[in-house]
């Protein structure tokens, strides 16, 4: 744990995240002022001005440069100038969820990769609520880790992003998850996927033989990283789940029945149909809970009950309303190619799909198979939809460009029939047109409703 006590340390950047570690550092006895290159919100500043936190906004003066060390929120990139100043002067740099880890010995349960861990970091809530456990969940989901240190008592849930990973140091989960790597956030990475996947390893970095690391066994990029994790003294314990072949140590699926296998000895858990979420990336995903549970001890009957009974979250694959015979579903949160590919493979009726936003690099291509094979008509939003074009305009029999989300559903509305889906699934980041996966959601279902 790093001292702070009587530190002078800057936070950067005042959304949610860099707040909670500006409050929580203060309630520990640091001088503390805060950051921002933009404006910083109405409810943030009512906060640090009830706690007496300085701050500053729409960009960083000398005051930024002053810290002892540097607390970085995940939406402020390493390579911005204000952090290369603070590496660049030997300086430590620590993102919030290092920070929040300091003062806690309550065990961390913390679920990365590049799809699924709001699912997976819900899915485990639910478990540890069905099994009457102490716990809280935080990190890259509603609350941010620094806001429940002093009032949890229990385990500690977390959803961490390779952002917040990126500037870790004793960050050590009692439980660690890598649920899968696929390109995302490259732009970040110099658009190596070799340093995304290196990114997200962080989150094994300070576990020993006394912790656990789950992961997905079917994925390459993660076997590639656990075969070197092997050559580690005093590695973390692997647990891996697959629902493709049997594991050593873990979950699997046989016969389609879901299995436990410790010390060379077999435990059925259930069946794979009774699971109350469909697909494959879900009976992935519900695998990894199952593991994550067991791990911490929560017994079967729990499991069991908590694998059947967990309906998903909102903004993954959401039923927003059925019109006329035809679904709208609602999967804002799929901000990535791989999560529309998983969104597509959970349909086997033709589609309608709404695509685009802020690009991240995606190669649209990858969609290209399942797009022949299910979508009759694509529909491109946002910044991105020439690039849409450009990669998917002949994959499909219909391409259509639109301004607005009302003028992608009432396209949507135009050319579907009974039977069929309308998927908002857009592969892209909101920013472009709206504040966040959420607020983009949610404008989908009020168009929808308004059908």
């Amino acid at each position: 744990m790093t001292e702070v006590q009587e530190k002078h340390i800057v936070v950067i950047g005042a959304a949610r995240s860099g707040v909670a570690a500006a409050l929580l550092l203060q309630k520990k006895g640091a001088d503390v002022f805060v950051s921002d290159y933009n404006a910083i919100g109405d409810e943030a500043k009512q906060k640090m001005e009830a706690a007496g936190i300085p701050f500053e906004e729409n960009g960083h003066t000398e005051k930024a440069r002053k810290g002892d060390f540097a607390v970085v929120s995940p939406g402020v990139p390493t390579e911005a100038p204000i952090v290369q100043y603070y590496l660049n002067e030997s300086k430590r740099v620590y993102s919030e969820i290092e920070v929040a880890s300091w003062f806690t010995s309550q065990d961390i349960i913390a679920v990365t990769g590049s799809n699924g861990k709001t699912t997976v970091a819900n899915w485990l809530h639910h478990v540890w609520n069905t099994a009457k456990r102490d716990h809280a969940l935080a990190g890259n989901i509603g609350m941010a880790f620094s806001d429940e240190i002093e009032s949890n008592k229990g385990d500690f849930l977390l959803e961490v992003s390779s952002f917040q990973l990126d500037h870790i140091n004793d960050f050590k989960p009692a439980i660690s998850l890598i649920l899968n790597i696929t390109p995302d956030h490259l732009n970040r990475y110099q658009n190596s996927l070799e340093a995304y996947a290196a990114a997200k390893f962080r989150i094994t970095e300070n576990q020993t033989a006394d912790e656990r690391f789950i992961f997905n066994y079917d994925d390459p990029i993660i076997q590639k990283h656990v075969e070197q994790l092997t050559l580690k003294q005093n590695a973390p314990q692997l647990w891996g789940f697959s629902y493709e072949r049997e594991v050593p140590q873990g979950a699997f699926v046989r016969d389609q029945h879901i299995i436990f296998k410790f010390n060379d000895k077999e435990e059925p858990l259930m069946p794979v149909e009774e699971l109350g979420l469909r697909g494959r990336h879900n009976l992935s995903n519900g695998l990894a809970t199952a593991l994550a549970a067991r791990a911490a001890e929560i017994k079967n009957e729990a499991i069991r009950e908590s694998l059947r009974s967990f309906t998903g979250v909102e903004h993954r694959l959401e039923l927003a309303r059925e019109v006329e015979g035809v679904k709208y579903i609602n999967d804002s949160k799929a901000t990535n190619v791989n999560a529309v590919w998983f969104a597509l493979d959970s349909f086997n009726v033709p589609v309608t799909l709404i695509l685009g936003g802020r690009d991240k690099g995606n190669d649209y291509s990858e969609l290209e198979a399942q797009i022949r094979e299910k979508v009759h008509t694509i529909i491109a939003i946002g910044e991105s939809k020439e690039r849409v074009e450009e990669q998917l305009g002949k994959t499909a029999p219909n391409f259509v460009k639109v301004e607005t989300m009302g003028g992608a559903v009432r396209a949507a509305q135009r050319g579907a029939k009974r039977g069929e889906v309308v998927l908002l699934s857009p592969a892209c980041a909101s920013f472009d047109m709206f504040d966040s996966y959420e607020h983009r959601g949610k404008i989908f279902k009020d168009e929808v409703d308004k059908l």
